[in-house]
């Protein structure tokens, strides 16, 4: 087990929004300095005028750096690496606030791959802004994706009380149903199931299903894509020891309280899963990359450019997304103990399935 301080890397998305508020309120506890060393990616000239429009807010103890090796470890570390006249305008897309964004993404994206920070926290970011910049991706989940070369990440919303992944995340309605195959749902489940164990220590996770169509489907007449696709797609993960259940009918599922009683839920579009989840746990909500080799989370909010600047933002969803990073990593250290052990345990086993014409076990 690693027993350093862990390095939390936070980039500070579009520094027009309530990124910087929301950063700085869930640091301002200094107790927190003595549980993990913040790393903000971004600009301190930023985060000095951002910290001024806080009241009621103590010093804060802030090391500006010129890289994450040099983090002090009871500081607010922040790594400069935007302009030096870079300049706030609260409320306002702009270009240059969203160059900032993909800068300080990309720096703590190189620092994680270097091994210079643990975990990796992303403030929120305008997407239209971005795309205009030549971003080139729909979000922060598929930017990552690529940036691992992994070949399928769930965008996993997290809370005490639902965890809830996504089939199609960042799309138009419209293309909603063409998207929806067999495989997709098999490969989410996949990377949901292996998640739950690994990231959250559950054993045997039970992952619930969502249907597409009202009633799911109403046996065909409201739609056919859950006799023809979902139910066999269930099928299958229970074949490949997936615990796996549905399809639900969202509204019942939400409405009568049975996501409580699994440990997971897949729903097949964006809004049909965050908007219950965002209505049940706005305020500790935590959107998570699942399938990454990095942990990454975030708040479940957005920019938020209507509070800009007020000193009205709620920075309980970015310490959530803070916590439940360091969590994750935790858990994973555990979790790759546990393989470990049952490696040396079971020598023999892994020898057999080596043997010629058995499948390699990785």
């Amino acid at each position: 087990m690693q027993n350093r301080q862990l390095k939390v890397g936070i980039t500070q998305g579009d520094g027009n929004g309530i990124g910087y508020e929301v950063i700085i309120k869930a640091l301002s506890d200094p107790r927190i300095l003595d549980l993990f060393t913040p790393v903000v990616y971004g600009s301190s000239k930023l985060f000095g005028f951002y910290r001024k429009t806080i009241h009621e807010l103590d010093n804060l103890n802030c090391n500006v750096i010129s890289s994450a090796h040099a983090a002090h470890p009871k500081r607010i570390n922040i790594v400069n690496c935007l302009p030096d006249n870079v300049f706030a305008e609260p409320g306002q897309a702009s270009g240059e606030a969203a160059r900032g964004a993909i800068t300080s993404l990309a720096r703590a994206v190189e620092d994680i791959k270097a091994g210079e920070i643990d975990v990796l926290v992303t403030g929120p970011i305008n997407k239209k802004s971005m795309s205009g910049e030549g971003f080139g991706f729909p979000g922060h989940t598929e930017y990552l994706q690529n940036a691992f070369s992994v070949k399928d990440v769930t965008m996993f919303m997290v809370s005490e009380q639902l965890k809830l992944g996504v089939v199609t995340g960042h799309i138009p309605l419209k293309d909603v149903a063409a998207s929806i195959t067999k495989e997709k749902i098999l490969s989410k489940l996949r990377v949901m199931n292996e998640s739950l164990q690994r990231d959250f220590g559950t054993t045997k996770p039970k992952i619930a299903v969502l249907s597409l169509n009202p009633h799911s489907g109403d046996g065909g007449l409201l739609g056919t894509e859950e006799q023809g696709i979902i139910i066999p797609a269930v099928r299958q993960a229970c074949e490949e020891g997936i615990l796996a259940f549905g399809p639900f009918s969202p509204d019942g599922f939400f409405g009568l309280g049975r996501y409580s009683k699994f440990d997971a839920t897949l729903a097949m579009y964006h809004d049909q899963g965050l908007a219950p989840f965002k209505a049940i746990s706005f305020e500790d909500g935590v959107n998570y990359t699942a399938g990454l080799p990095i942990v990454r989370t975030s708040p479940d909010h957005g920019t938020a450019f209507e509070m800009a600047g007020r000193d009205e933002a709620d920075p309980r969803s970015m310490r959530a997304a803070i916590f439940r990073a360091i969590d994750i990593y935790q858990n994973r250290l555990e979790w790759q103990d546990l393989q470990d052990g049952k490696m040396i345990e079971q020598p023999r086993q892994k020898d057999r399935n080596e043997r010629p014409g058995r499948p390699q076990i990785a």
